[in-house]
């Protein structure tokens, strides 16, 4: 084996060792009195599995990305407040609420922009060697290391922003039952996220942490607008916007709950049947691409074949 093809595979290993020592070197678990005073800071740490600053606890890749984030983050965060409030609302939208949430976000986009750049120069250098091909190797493979973090995070934001909306009218109507049982709204709000948390964990959490800042002393016009800007969802929006009416004016909270809810089910009903009439559309592509091809070998391979018979024994 020449020289120059070992080249690669030496380049290859240093940087595995410094990404090693990086790892170890960032990896440090925190001590006790350190984890006391982030919880004191946020007390959201101190429930653990409920948001992306207190799940990077349990595991050491996540206290790498904390630690690291800072550093990787400069170069990728945006410079305007818009841009920043932007990119919160967007991780607020997918249940990333932290502190931390932005700065982890670009940090990672970053730090797998790099990572999957070496390894796709690492690639490209030993399949193909320093030409185009190589080149083009390691551009693709930063490309999908850079802008892999955005896909994932457009698929969790929409999937939670889903989940919300079906899971929001059962929450409703168990608030109305609350609400007209003699609860205030936010003891009704606490009791819904309590039965809700194990079949829709996405509203319960919503609930519980409205409660919470209510809890705090915030106005409750504040915490229900913020409510409706943290889902996404422009059904808890005008939810948001019906209660603080009702809490303005004085009406009834129960009804404006019951007339939300059942224009809600109605939603939920028609889209449903939208999407009940699309599946005849969608299963075109299938029936042309594997269905029809196969039936037409069936039917048309016989006759072919005794063609080819006749053909070949005349």
């Amino acid at each position: 084996m020449e020289f120059s093809q070992i080249i690669p595979w030496i380049i290859f290993g240093a940087i595995t060792a410094m990404l090693w020592a990086m790892f170890m070197f960032f990896s440090g678990d925190k001590n006790r009195a350190t984890e006391r005073l982030d919880e004191l800071r946020d007390p959201r740490l101190r429930n653990p599995g409920s948001d992306i600053g207190s799940e990077g606890k349990s595991n050491a890749a996540m206290n790498v990305l904390e630690k690291a984030a800072p550093t990787l983050s400069k170069a990728l965060e945006p410079k305007t407040d818009l841009e920043k409030n932007d990119a919160r609302l967007r991780l607020a939208n997918a249940g990333f609420n932290a502190p931390n949430a932005s700065q982890m976000f670009w940090g990672a986009k970053a730090g797998l922009g790099l990572l999957c750049l070496v390894i796709g120069s690492a690639i490209g250098l030993v399949k193909y060697g320093l030409n185009s091909s190589g080149l083009v190797t390691m551009g693709v493979a930063g490309g999908i290391g850079f802008y892999g973090p955005e896909i994932w995070l457009w698929m969790v934001r929409k999937g939670r922003m889903e989940r919300i909306f079906l899971s929001l009218p059962d929450a409703l109507d168990l608030m109305v039952v609350c609400v007209e049982a003699g609860l205030g709204l936010d003891a009704g709000m606490r009791r819904v996220s309590e039965e809700l948390s194990d079949s829709a964990p996405d509203i319960a959490f919503e609930f519980s942490m409205c409660n919470m800042q209510l809890q705090m002393g915030r106005k409750r016009r504040d915490v229900l607008r913020d409510l409706g800007l943290r889902t996404g969802v422009d059904d808890v929006r005008a939810l948001a916007a019906v209660l603080i009416q009702a809490d303005k004016f004085g009406s009834s909270v129960a009804q404006a709950l019951r007339v939300q809810s059942d224009t809600m089910r109605v939603k939920r009903r028609q889209m449903a049947e939208e999407r009940a009439q699309q599946t005849s559309v969608k299963m075109l592509i299938p029936l042309v691409l594997f269905i029809f091809p196969s039936v037409g070998v069936v039917l048309v391979g016989p006759a072919a074949i005794m063609m080819l018979k006749n053909l070949f024994i005349e």
